[in-house]
């Protein structure tokens, strides 16, 4: 264990030594990829590094995304949609894209998933919360093929 570890074993921080590190990229980084990265921090209880990034980052999150997160009890009001960079792809094991195609840098030895779920852009807060527990079921399934337990 190396001081790092050491200094958070002893705040009651988790071992990040060897979590694994999640992308969720999706076109705008407003709804879907937002979603998603929330999900996993919060059911993972930190043993996921995780990462969400834009082709074309909006200005802001979709507030309808920040409404139907904020009714299962998680703030996302302070995230900003970040720019998918080649460094983000390089830096994580897995890499879920959201509607991104072929926008997404590709690298050897990580692991991708597709997931076609629904673009929340323009639609009403009832298909929303659909999308939402969509996503949320995805990353819980995610998580477990990481070996992760999934936090309530």
């Amino acid at each position: 264990m190396n001081e790092t570890q050491e200094l958070r074993q002893a705040k009651g921080e988790p071992d990040t030594s060897d979590r694994p590190t999640v992308l969720f990229a999706c076109v705008h980084n407003a709804g879907r990829s937002q979603m998603a990265a929330a999900y996993a921090h919060q059911l993972s209880g930190g043993r996921v590094e995780v990462l969400s990034a834009g082709s074309e980052p909006a200005k802001s999150i979709n507030s309808l995304v920040r409404d139907a997160l904020l009714e299962d009890g998680i703030d996302i009001s302070a995230e900003t949609p970040k720019l998918l960079t080649p460094e983000a792809v390089k830096a994580s094991d897995v890499v879920i894209t959201m509607g991104c195609g072929e926008t997404c840098p590709i690298f050897p030895g990580k692991r991708y998933e597709d997931w076609e779920v629904a673009d929340p852009a323009g639609q009403d807060l009832a298909s929303v919360r659909e999308i939402r527990d969509d996503v949320k079921k995805r990353v819980e399934d995610l998580l477990t093929s990481l070996d992760v337990s999934v936090q309530p």
